[in-house]
Parts: C-alpha cells; sequence; structure tokens
C-alpha cells in the first residue's frame, strides 16, 4: 500500500479509468480511499518467506505446477488496532488479492499485477484508530467501498474472473457481522500468477516517505480460503513473515489450520 502524492493519484486513476473505458464501459469512480495505494511487496527480502511489508500466505502458478488463479476468497476478523509505540502514527491492512507475489517456490520471480480487497486499521499519532474498507487495481489508487468496519467483524472476500480469460472481475467485500455487502464489476488485465492472503503495513510517498509502523493488532484469523472456488491447500512453505528493516521479524502467521485453508497471523511476534 502507498499513500499517494495528489499528483501519483491523478496519475493513477486516470490508468483506471482507461481500463475501465477500453470495456467500453460507463464509468463512475467512487472516491479514492485517502489516496491510498496497496501495491506489490516492495523487493527488499531476506529469503523467499520473508518480506518487508507483507505477512500471510502467498500461491504462485509455478510453485502450483502451473495453476493459473482465476478466482480467490477468503474470511477474516478485522483485527483491533493500538499503538505500538506512543506519539507514532502506524498502518495495517487485511486483505485478499491476485497477483502481486512470488510466481515460484523460491520467488526469483514476481507479479506486477494486482487485484485486491479488503479492510485497513489505522493508528494516528494521537492513539486514535481508525477503520474502513477498500478495494484496489494497481497501480491505480485504492478506493473507497463505502461500508462501516469496526474490529472484531466477520468480513468475506470474493474476486472473481466472470468469464475465464476475459479479464472482467466481480469484487464482493461483505461484513457477515453488520450485513452490508459492497460488490462492483470492473476491468483488469491480471497475469493469474499468484494468490494472497495478506497482512500488510503500507509503504507512505511524500514528507513522511518509507514503510509504515506497524500497530498491535489482534489476531485477524484468515479460513476459508478459496482459490478457483476450491479449498486452498495452504502448505506451511507458503508462509511470508514480515521483518522490519533490521531484518528482525515483527509478524508472522501461524501454520495451516487443519483444513488447511486458514491461519493466524500475529504482529510482533516471531512465532503464532
Amino acid at each position: 500500500m502507498f499513500r499517494a502524492t495528489a499528483v501519483g493519484a491523478v496519475a493513477a486513476g486516470a490508468l483506471l479509468v482507461a481500463l475501465a473505458g477500453s470495456a467500453g464501459a460507463a464509468v463512475a469512480l467512487p472516491p479514492a480511499h485517502g489516496d491510498l495505494l496497496h501495491v506489490v511487496k516492495p523487493g527488499a527480502r531476506a529469503n523467499a518467506s520473508q518480506s518487508n511489508n507483507w505477512f500471510g500466505y502467498n500461491q504462485g502458478t509455478l510453485e502450483q505446477g502451473s495453476k493459473q488463479f482465476h478466482s480467490i476468497s477468503g474470511d477474516w476478523t478485522v483485527p483491533t488496532a493500538t499503538q505500538h509505540t506512543p506519539g507514532q502514527a502506524e498502518n495495517s491492512s487485511d486483505w485478499i488479492g491476485i497477483g502481486g507475489g512470488c510466481v515460484n517456490a523460491d520467488c526469483s520471480l514476481t507479479d506486477s499485477t494486482l487485484i485486491q480487497t479488503g479492510t485497513e486499521q489505522d493508528v494516528a499519532a494521537t492513539g486514535k484508530a481508525s477503520y474502513s474498507a477498500w478495494y484496489e487495481l494497481v497501480p491505480a489508487p485504492s478506493l473507497d467501498a463505502s461500508m462501516t468496519v469496526a474490529p472484531g467483524d466477520h468480513m468475506h472476500a470474493d474476486i472473481t474472473e466472470t468469464v475465464s480469460g476475459a479479464d472482467v472481475w466481480k469484487i464482493t467485500l461483505q461484513d457477515v457481522t453488520r450485513n452490508e455487502t459492497f460488490t462492483t464489476t470492473v476491468p483488469y488485465p491480471s497475469t493469474h500468477l499468484t494468490a494472497e492472503w495478506i497482512e500488510e503495513t503500507p509503504l507512505l510517498i511524500g514528507t513522511d516517505a518509507g514503510l509504515a509502523s506497524l500497530p498491535n493488532l489482534s489476531n485477524p484469523a484468515f479460513d476459508l480460503s478459496k482459490t478457483n472456488g476450491a479449498g486452498a491447500g495452504l502448505k506451511a512453505s507458503e508462509a511470508v513473515q514480515l521483518t522490519d528493516a533490521n531484518g528482525t521479524v515483527i509478524g508472522t502467521p501461524s501454520a495451516p489450520d487443519a483444513q488447511a485453508d486458514g491461519f493466524a497471523a500475529c504482529s510482533w511476534a516471531t512465532s503464532c
């Protein structure tokens, strides 16, 4: 995720209009979600199982035996965010997506496309927490999903290519607790190469450029993860840990659950 400058947001928004226009559809874009961009993880990685702004699970088409991803779904609980360091602004997101991750097991190949939807859990420097919902077609800015979100809410998300190979996608984000659902259908030229269930820290652009700090977060408990309509079959080898600038692990997922479709995600922890 990026916090975009005004110029960056306008340029990316223009790209989104162009993508929609290429499908011949009338475009009525919702407002930008605080000029935020959720993006592929930066290249700084200690190894294939670590990232400097993601933790969770990542599957790749080569690691999966040339399987391509045409749909992804998953559930999670919106975590409670509290300030880790007094006086410091801290940011986090939980999401599912197609693209943006490691294509093969050793992460020597990565994917530059990413279509995703999720929730945001941020803490201001004053310590006040805020929660919201969004979706995004990288590199365009994230857009507001116009939902009420609160810690403890049960979320369900689904991203599905409506016709295989057509690159037209239906995005659904549902707050099961509040019985609220956001749905939109968008054109997006995905490579279909990776699938993810992720808790993320953002990359900020502007005066405070750099990776955002991680707040304290309760466990989002991802579950019911699927790709192409079937259980995800998560493997421990697909887990990704979050590291800080010194390479210290500060966020880690648990091993997959008994159904191989869920996991816990523990912030400020080396095991989960």
